[in-house]
């Protein structure tokens, strides 16, 4: 109604000048610069939804520009004119330019509308569908019943997609992910997801379809000949018959191993062996793929390994250690000790080679772990690709002895283990997985248990000394030379022809209550920072090492020494924040501070700390660690970097999500706290969900079944 009613002005502004230019006052006569707006094409016949292109000219004047107004459709600035969404019962509109020297001056354009032949629709072929890991799918769309039949393309909601959810071209060419996409499934576990491929419409944004897309990776297909690891494996009794529905498991046949002239597969103990006082005996086979990716046909599956030794949950000494070795058969097994996905080249689709691990004992737990980039190939999720942010992490991991998941619960703790951030990075069914660097494919860890969150893996130093023979001699990784994992760089952008990418700064959630906390202990502080310390200026935000709570935030200049810059504030957090502050001083507001922070370089999920700051925080660890694991609320303390100071360690607090929970304090014995909340550590199935079961062939053929850690 604005617009319509600005217009009617314009056009009595436009009548008068017409009318008083016809008459004369006297004989006297003025000269003046005559402004003309003129505006093509005059006229238009268009449907509802549909689009044109409007041009404007402006002579006697040289301000040129107009402005543009239409009384029902829109308008852009460029004079790209909309009508009326399909639906509407508008058959004549008007668009104006007016010059932006004076209203008077203005030009009109009529334009007849008429509603759209047929209902608008966007449909995509194929309408869904399977694609493998790293492969490609063509789609294409057809656009009914409007203007324009271009298209945009998102994955999982991004234009262009990513390198999580795959890429995809501006023709509809889409390179699936190595890893399959992952989501928490509500009660404390992640769940395989799709990938949601969308056309949307150029002409009209509310008409779009969407094509999911399954994720496939290799590690859960039958191999023929000597196998590759990395893949689908489990033992060939790994069943739970309930009612006469018989539920099937599985996980990951993670690396080989050689001692005393022997080669072994390793896995987890939960997945070689089951983690309950069921019967489990060395000797027991050992299939590949496991029976949850043949419907239960024992008959589709080989023996590829004899369980050799396993801890046992029951009656096991400390360390824990979920671990198991089988003693492969010969003809069976990929002596190289090739791992799906984790090669240094590709083939001629672009789809990563095996690889074998760097060979030997793999890496020991040091300062140098925290922040080191590393990958892990799977049964569930194929090749994901994350960060060491945590280790020597004392948890509490939630077994169930039954592989559908039933069973009395039972608490295991564990010790020193290895965190990866991410909640993408594993799920059920990808035990048992060898994590290794991406940059040297040494090994690390061997992933045996996640929350929502993150992944947790024995140090593959713990596992190498538990599987020792009686001699004391262990066993080594069977591989080659160090190599880069190439498929953590894949797929790329290049590869689907586009070039897109999302970018935000971080908000945040806290209330203003806390904000308001934070900013009185800012002012307290504020000048005795700026002019006696490195200090540019104070502001308040959110913690890094702890979100729920707030921060003072010191803004410091690149390369400025941190070492006498308070961890805490009367109880209130301090983060750092480097960048080029100058134009800033003394204290900033909430909105300044986020401001800065955008200015700044990105957040990295950890930083690097020094062994001296490591060994600092180990003994400060070692003192407290038993004390914190007693309190409600608590699964877990490892050694991780501050992300609110960069180069010093924190404490890395693992927090259950849901379940009440006292103070943490900021710091303990000078120590930062840092504080991740997530769902509880589980191993050996699927959260609290009851998996779905299959019967044995033939009373159910065909039967979904359950995945497990």
């Amino acid at each position: 109604m604005r617009s319509q009613a600005f217009s009617s002005r314009r056009f009595s502004a436009i009548l008068l000048a017409a009318l008083l230019a016809g008459c004369h006052a006297g004989s006297s006569t003025t000269t003046v610069n005559k402004v003309i707006v003129t505006i093509s094409p005059i006229s238009a016949r268009l449907t509802t939804g549909a689009s044109q292109q409007f041009t404007a000219t402006v002579t006697g004047t040289k301000k040129t520009a107009v402005t543009w107004s239409a009384i029902y459709g829109t308008v852009s600035t460029t004079g790209l004119y909309s009508a009326p969404p399909v639906g509407s019962s508008v058959t004549q509109d008007t668009v104006i330019a007016t010059s932006v020297d004076d209203i008077v001056d203005a030009a009109a354009a009529v334009i007849s509308i008429t509603p759209a032949l047929g209902t608008p629709s966007v449909t995509l072929s194929p309408a869904g569908g399977t694609v493998a890991a790293f492969g490609t799918l063509q789609f294409s769309a057809t656009v009914m019943n409007l203007s324009s039949s271009a298209v945009t393309w998102q994955v999982n909601g991004v234009t262009g997609g990513s390198q999580a959810a795959g890429y995809i071209s501006s023709n509809g060419f889409f390179v699936a992910p190595g890893g399959v996409p992952t989501a928490s499934n509500g009660t404390g576990g992640n769940v395989i997801t799709t990938v949601a491929v969308t056309a949307t419409s150029v002409a009209n944004s509310f008409y779009a379809a969407t094509a999911n897309v399954t994720i496939l990776p290799a590690n859960q297909n039958s191999q023929s000949g000597p196998i590759e690891l990395g893949a689908s494996g489990g033992r060939l009794t790994d069943t739970v018959t309930d009612d006469q529905i018989t539920t099937c498991c599985g996980g990951t046949l993670g690396s080989l191993l050689t001692l005393d002239n022997t080669q072994y597969i390793l896995s987890a103990s939960h997945v070689l062996a089951r983690p309950g006082p069921i019967t489990t005996r060395a000797g027991d086979p050992i299939i590949q793929p496991a029976l949850i990716d043949v419907n239960c046909d024992t008959s589709r599956a080989t023996t590829v390994a004899n369980l050799s030794q396993f801890y046992n949950f029951t009656t096991g000494q400390l360390p824990t250690v979920d671990a198991a070795m089988a003693q492969i058969v010969p003809g069976e097994v990929d002596t190289s000790g090739n791992i799906l996905y984790l090669g240094d080249s590709v083939n001629v689709s672009n789809v990563p080679l095996a690889g074998a691990p760097h060979a030997g004992s793999g890496l020991a737990v040091t300062s140098s772990l925290i922040g080191r980039e590393v990958a892990k190939s799977g049964r569930s999720t194929g090749l994901t690709c994350s960060t060491i942010d945590s280790v020597g992490v004392t948890a509490t991991v939630q077994y169930v002895p039954n592989c559908d998941g039933t069973g009395i619960p039972v608490q295991v703790q564990f010790s020193g283990q290895i965190d990866v951030v991410g909640g993408q990075f594993a799920a059920e069914g990808d035990s048992g997985s060898l994590i290794v660097t991406q940059d040297t494919a040494d090994p690390v860890a061997l992933f045996f248990s996640a929350s929502d969150t993150s992944s947790l893996g024995n140090p593959v130093s713990e596992v190498l000394n538990f599987l020792a023979d009686s001699n004391g001699n262990r066993p080594a990784f069977v591989g080659g030379a160090p190599h880069e994992v190439i498929g953590c760089t894949l797929p790329s952008s290049s590869q689907a022809a586009i070039f897109a990418g999302t970018s935000s700064g971080a908000t945040s959630s806290l209330s203003q209550a806390l904000l308001l906390h934070a900013a009185s202990v800012r002012d307290v502080y504020a000048s005795t920072l700026v002019t006696q310390s490195a200090v540019t200026a104070v502001g308040v935000g959110a913690s890094f090492d702890n979100p729920a709570e707030p921060a003072v935030l010191l803004f410091v200049p690149p390369g400025q020494s941190l070492a006498n810059l308070p961890s805490q504030l009367d109880g209130v957090r301090t983060r750092i924040v480097s960048g080029d502050f100058a134009s800033h001083h003394g204290a900033v507001s909430a909105d300044e501070s986020l401001a800065l922070e955008k200015s700044a370089a990105s957040l990295p999920s950890a930083y690097s700390i020094s062994e001296s700051e490591f060994a600092r925080a180990k003994t400060v660890h070692a003192a407290h660690v038993a004390g914190l694991m007693i309190q409600t609320g608590i699964q877990g303390v490892g050694i991780a970097s501050s992300l609110d100071s960069p180069g010093e360690a924190a404490l890395m607090i693992f927090v259950i999500r849901g379940v009440p929970l006292g103070p943490i304090p900021a710091v303990i014995e000078g120590v930062r706290t840092r504080v991740r909340e997530s769902s509880r550590f589980r191993a050996g199935y699927a959260a609290n969900q009851r998996p779905r079961a299959c019967a044995l062939p033939p009373t159910k053929p065909g039967a979904a079944l359950p995945d497990r850690h």
